[in-house]
């Protein structure tokens, strides 16, 4: 019999991000919008799979360029539903955007392969922080995960008056005014 609340559900990590962003201020907000990052380039990381995982289980990812990442904001702090995104243009729902904070602080990314290890994969265009918890990894599949043509609801009307893609980098943190601060 359906009911109004679900049973909890429990998800383990099966690997780690070792990401050269320490914090959130420093991660571009998508994955290959990278202006304003220290580099100005796609970032390279780390997957370093948990003690456990058999290698038979990500073994077969060699030859995709892609993969998604399923993984935990395991910074965010609480979530709201509505939130103000980067690119401007006023409150929107939670789930219109893709906060970080949301109601189960959980994230998806498309990465670049650049090689399966050992016990890890080398990926490119990581928006993740050092220490993510990743809790699935599929493969990306063009011919099924992709559509150019798709509409992107009012982040259309933003690329119309400010320009396609015009995200903005990670915002820069403010300095210490006269030596205050730790």
């Amino acid at each position: 019999m359906p009911t109004s609340h679900s049973a909890p559900f429990t998800a383990h990590p099966i690997a780690h991000v070792r990401s050269p962003y320490a914090r959130r201020i420093d991660a571009p907000h998508q994955s290959t919008v990278v202006a304003g990052t220290e580099t100005g380039a796609e970032a390279e990381a780390r997957i370093e799979f948990v003690d456990g995982l058999p290698a038979e289980a990500f073994r077969d990812l060699a030859g995709f360029e892609r993969i998604w990442l399923l993984f935990v904001f395991h910074r965010s702090e609480g979530w709201k539903p509505q939130v103000r995104p980067p690119r401007g243009g006023g409150k929107r729902g939670v789930l219109a955007t893709r906060s970080p904070h949301r109601p189960n602080a959980l994230g998806l990314s498309a990465v670049e392969l650049i090689a399966v290890e050992q016990r890890a994969l080398r990926v490119r265009g990581v928006d993740l922080l050092d220490g993510t918890p990743i809790l699935d990894i599929k493969p990306y599949v063009p011919y099924a995960d992709a559509f150019p043509a798709a509409r992107a609801g009012w982040i259309d009307a933003i690329d119309a008056a400010q320009g396609p893609h015009s995200a903005p980098g990670p915002k820069r943190p403010r300095k210490p005014m006269d030596g205050g601060g730790s």
